[in-house]
């Protein structure tokens, strides 16, 4: 949930702080995708920090060198998060991110299968990840496709 949390606050704080004049915040799209961003910098450092085995073990085990896998796609989303700051590159890091969510879709799906645990807790049931997942991505195109950069 602290991925939904991200997205919302992060994109309600982008568009007050545009409507008390910061103009780079000023609408929907930028605070949009202030929040995507700031999304996906936790997720992205939660792939190095305390959570980090666990993220391993949601790999599925068919997939080879899981720890590289749960490296590369940290660095994509910090990546990513960056990107979308910068309005010359956000439709783009935004679109890399849909197919980038999209791609890492399975290892979600696999994990609550399997039961795993993330930080000592169940993670997410499937049906509520789908969900999610369809909020994410859909964010991400809004953000690939719509407003202004």
């Amino acid at each position: 949930m602290a991925p939904l949390i991200a997205l919302i606050a992060g994109t309600a704080a982008a568009r007050i702080a545009g409507l008390l004049g910061i103009a780079a915040l000023d609408g929907w799209h930028p605070a949009l995708r202030a929040g995507l961003a700031l999304m996906f910098a936790l997720t992205g450092l939660a792939h190095f920090a305390s959570r980090r085995a666990d993220l391993v073990a949601m790999v599925p085990p068919r997939l080879p060198r899981p720890d590289l896998l749960v490296t590369v796609t940290g660095v994509l989303e910090l990546a990513g998060s960056l990107g979308l700051l910068v309005p010359v590159t956000a439709r783009w890091a935004a679109a890399g991110l849909a197919l980038l969510m999209l791609a890492m879709f399975p290892a979600n799906a696999s994990a609550a299968r399997r039961g795993l645990t993330l930080t000592g807790r169940p993670v997410t049931p499937l049906g509520v990840r789908t969900v999610l997942q369809v909020v994410f991505v859909g964010a991400a195109l809004a953000v690939a496709v719509g407003g202004r950069a």
